[in-house]
């Protein structure tokens, strides 16, 4: 045999069908590539306790959050229900719930199908804890709500929404009409959750779920919409047939293969790692009190019980967030004062102005979250740190 360009030791001149194995293909290295894709579509499955067919692979939280609203809101579009009153008719739009503090990919992507009068939404406020009151999302529901949409932990206070809470008042809502109802259906962005919290989609009682690697250490930039079995969604595009029609395109398949596997590590370990970080979030937070003290008025922004275990979010007096983070970076330390999604913006976190309206946009917070590899050092060292930039700048800003 001539020399391979392959490890496997087989000549690869399937070039025009991609650089790399195309699953689709039918040859030795497509099938293989066939074969990891849904090894790895049955790993994440079962890290969900859902079924391998109710796992699509995207290219991250964005599209597969998309795909889960926009989905839902294209395939009802050709069945809205159009009523007649005299001469006078009206389209019947589909009704989508969602709160004032969701990722951008969710409340821009309800504001734009808004726009486009593709549908009706109404935000619901979440309290100044930063979490939503389920009563709120009961009295929100319509004849023509066919979505809720509620996060699983915010990206930016940490705060943990009461998802099983939610499912349970749509259930209710559902029995109430005639026991046969499938909408509303509920989606869970459960990005910020995946490393820390249940995500057993049957118990949490949720119809569509979004995930993303770039949340999980060594997962890649690969993103899952898990979609019960009885949900019907429309794809955001057209081509071929992959990910069950829902998704075209040549599948990642490297990097599904790495997501999946980063995901199984970190769910075997994430209640001794969220444990290990609570610890962490909890010294942080005593040792950053007691310096503080009688020098300057900190405060937690959002709930400090329901929230991620390496989560905290915290302004400090009149001293603006962005100062904060830049002295932080020049000592080596770095955090963020916004959603990296709004980063690029002027305006002030629209989380904290959610759960504030006394909000000073120029202040804002700073976000610290703690990962795999954050030791006591490391929180000493900001600790110590802080304290001097708080001395530097407080006598500016009190």
């Amino acid at each position: 045999m001539p020399k391979s360009n392959t490890k496997s030791g087989h000549i690869y001149i399937d070039y025009a069908a991609s650089a790399s194995p195309n699953p689709s293909s039918i040859h030795t290295e497509g099938v293989f590539a066939k074969r990891t894709l849904e090894d790895a579509r049955r790993i994440v499955a079962s890290l969900l306790a859902a079924h391998p067919d109710e796992i699509i692979f995207t290219s991250g939280a964005t599209e597969s959050n998309n795909l889960a609203i926009q989905g839902v809101i294209n395939y009802l579009t050709p069945t809205l229900s159009l009523t007649r009153r005299g001469r006078r008719e009206k389209w019947i739009l589909p009704h989508i719930i969602t709160t004032n503090i969701e990722h951008p990919s969710v409340l821009e992507t309800c504001r734009m199908l808004e726009e486009r009068k593709l549908t009706e939404v109404t935000i619901v406020p979440v309290e100044r804890s930063g979490i939503i009151d389920p009563e709120k999302i009961k009295k929100a529901i319509k004849k023509n709500t066919v979505l809720v949409s509620v996060m699983y932990a915010n990206n930016e206070i940490g705060t943990i929404q009461p998802i099983r809470e939610i499912a349970k008042v749509i259930r209710h809502y559902k029995k109430s009409k005639s026991g046969k109802d499938t909408l509303p259906l509920l989606h869970v962005d459960a990005v910020q959750a995946a490393n820390y919290l249940d995500l057993n989609v049957e118990r949490l009682g949720v119809d569509l779920l979004s995930l993303t690697g770039s949340k999980v250490e060594g997962a890649g930039r690969i993103g899952v919409l898990y979609k019960k079995r009885n949900v019907t969604l429309a794809p955001l595009f057209g081509g071929g047939d992959q990910e069950r029609g829902l998704r075209p395109g040549t599948e990642n398949v490297l990097g599904v293969a790495e997501f999946a596997n980063a995901c199984a590590l970190a769910r075997t370990n994430f209640e001794r790692e969220a444990k290990r970080l609570t610890e962490l979030r909890d010294y942080f937070l005593e040792k950053l009190q007691k310096v503080s003290r009688g020098v300057l008025d900190i405060t937690i922004n959002g709930n400090l019980k329901e929230r991620l275990p390496n989560n905290l979010n915290i302004t400090f007096g009149k001293i603006p967030s962005d100062l904060i983070v830049l002295e932080l970076s020049a000592r080596g330390v770095m955090a963020s004062s916004k959603s990296a999604c709004k980063s690029s913006s002027s305006e002030g976190s629209y989380v904290l102005k959610a759960i504030n309206p006394d909000f000073d946009p120029e202040v804002g917070g700073v976000r610290f979250s703690f990962g795999r590899d954050t030791k006591k050092t490391d929180i000493d060292y900001t600790i110590s740190t802080l304290q001097k930039i708080v001395a530097k700048h407080k006598k500016w800003y009190t």
